[in-house]
């Protein structure tokens, strides 16, 4: 039988953050289709597998929502590393994992972990067709990387938005994934981070997501220079749950910040 765990990531505490469920490592992948209908079974937003490469620090990774395997995932490599790291007595400070976006690399940082991605600097564009009605709102500004970002005047807004998700699912904008749209806005006064963000990603079959990685590739970006400084405090807002995630911008690359929990341990009997 086969061990998984579902680990919550980007939280510091049991029942927040993103969940994810991790596999452990095998020596040879298994057939796709295997892994396709393990994610489905698990219904998180995403599961990964692990291969060993026999460096005791790389591995190589795949990410499955329940509908499709893909590029990129932030919660899930972090929680592959909390695994492999707290779980698995790994005894490393760092872990690459070798996946369809390129080695990540994860070490560890005090209480959690810091992910060094692929930063991805988006362009400014125009909202496409369909957006705003599904949103309910207009923009402020429409940025585009791999993801759509949409930025909204406040963080009240951002909290408050209830979009279409049906019509959100097909919306995309020149060279982006269809059906993933980033939500943002500068946090209030009283927050304690600086920016206030949703992900709608029903294109992969994921209507909300509770924390995301890969978003914050671009946000860490935008909004580095936008305020004038490497280091941005970002929290991702979902109901009971929300994500918080600190990005360091260097040139090309972006560290993701956060904590990591177990919260589950079961066995597969396939």
């Amino acid at each position: 039988m086969t061990r998984q765990w579902i680990i919550d990531a980007f939280a510091a505490a049991p029942f927040r953050g993103n969940p994810a469920c991790v596999v452990e490592p095998v020596a040879a992948w298994r057939d796709a289709g295997w892994m396709q209908a393990v994610a489905m079974e698990n219904n998180q937003a995403e599961t990964a597998f692990l291969r060993a490469t026999g460096d005791p620090a790389r591995f190589d990774l795949r990410w499955f929502t329940p509908a499709a395997e893909v590029d990129l995932c932030g919660h899930a490599t972090m929680a592959a590393a909390h695994v492999l790291l707290a779980e698995l007595g790994l005894d490393v400070p760092a872990v690459t994992f070798d996946t369809r976006s390129g080695p990540l690399i994860v070490r560890r940082a005090g209480e959690g972990y810091e992910m060094d991605f692929p930063a991805d600097p988006p362009r400014r564009t125009d909202s496409p067709p369909g957006l705003n009605e599904a949103l309910g709102v207009v923009p402020v500004e429409v940025w585009a990387g791999r993801y759509l970002v949409v930025v909204l005047a406040d963080a009240g807004a951002v909290r408050a938005l209830s979009p279409d998700i049906r019509a959100l699912t097909p919306i995309r904008g020149e060279a982006v994934e269809a059906g993933h749209v980033v939500v943002c806005a500068l946090a209030g006064p009283g927050d304690d981070v600086d920016v206030i963000d949703r992900f709608f990603a029903p294109g992969c079959g994921v209507d909300e997501d509770p924390a995301t990685g890969s978003a914050h590739c671009i946000l860490g970006p935008l909004y580095a220079d936008r305020l004038g400084r490497a280091t941005v405090r970002f929290h991702q807002a979902f109901s009971g749950r929300g994500g918080d995630i600190e990005t360091e911008t260097k040139g090309d690359r972006v560290l993701l910040r956060g904590r990591a929990v177990t919260v589950v341990e079961s066995r597969l009997r396939v």
